[in-house]
């Protein structure tokens, strides 16, 4: 069967002239040229080159031969081009967001992007920072400590008690601590003040039952919901069938923003980012 291969060995051989020096050019030991060549006349089933005694001279089967080949080869090469030089895809944009985000938040940032525009990992904060620094994410979004450079803030919010809504204290303007001595709680292991958390409980006394501890957001909110208990969140992790009210005294407040990877690695949609994501969690605080 004729291949490309066959017809590359072809033209070598006419535009140098000799075996030896097309075998040069196409980078192949000479035997291989020249059962390349026999192997082309066999497909053909007639000679197109015939060696004589200081030159090469083309049959008038490889006479014609060449003229096709010179536009097969061609044609090769315009499209061996046209797929190089065309645009390739920019990379999906890479982008890693704090375990504990509203899930509703997370969803709306995925929807913002066409499909397979945008690649979204979750993890706890150190994990992403992490990620961020070895280059294998592009930008973060996660909780800020501090004033940290090259960071920006996109959202801040409070703290809050988030009970069932049809809870008795579901409509209080603020709650006492104490008040919640004889609750039962649902302790979110993604909260990222956990032992601050603890210890304003502790050094008022209330050391409740609690019934759940997980670190999954959703669940730990939907239990609430079926009245399993009550919980401490910030206040947009509040949903359906919740209620966030704020408990005196437990004045903690987050701040989540966007860092950016620097270099050369990161691509320029990441430095877009910042208004499309402050709009999503403005519009779900």
């Amino acid at each position: 069967m004729l291949n490309r291969r066959h017809l590359r060995q072809f033209l070598a051989l006419v535009d140098t002239g000799s075996f030896t020096a097309a075998a040069n050019q196409l980078h192949v030991a000479q035997p291989t040229l020249s059962a390349g060549i026999a192997e082309l006349e066999r497909a053909l089933g007639t000679a197109v080159i015939v060696r004589e005694r200081r030159a090469l001279r083309l049959t008038e089967a490889g006479n014609r031969l060449l003229i096709h080949a010179r536009a097969i080869e061609r044609e090769f090469g315009l499209a061996e081009r046209g797929v190089l030089e065309s645009p390739r895809p920019a990379p999906p944009l890479r982008l890693g967001v704090i375990a504990s985000l509203a899930t509703r938040m997370v969803a709306e940032i995925a929807g913002r992007f066409a499909a397979g525009r945008l690649t979204l990992t979750e993890a706890p904060d150190a994990d992403l920072r992490r990620r961020l620094a070895e280059h294998r994410l592009d930008a973060v979004l996660t909780t800020l400590h501090g004033a940290e450079a090259g960071a920006e803030v996109l959202l801040e919010e409070g703290y809050a008690m988030v009970l069932p809504a049809a809870h008795r204290l579901a409509g209080r303007e603020v709650l006492l601590p104490e008040e919640l001595a004889g609750e039962t709680m649902i302790a979110r292991r993604s909260c990222e003040i956990l032992a601050e958390t603890s210890r304003f409980f502790t050094a008022r006394g209330v050391r409740p039952h609690f019934a759940f501890r997980g670190a999954n957001d959703d669940r730990c909110l939907a239990l609430v919901a079926a009245g399993a208990g009550v919980t401490t969140a910030p206040v947009s992790l509040a949903g359906a069938g919740t209620v966030a009210v704020p408990l005196q005294g437990y004045d903690y407040r987050r701040r989540i923003g966007l860092i950016v990877a620097g270099g050369q690695e990161a691509p320029v949609a990441a430095s877009g980012l910042a208004p499309i994501l402050h709009e999503v969690l403005v519009a779900g605080d």
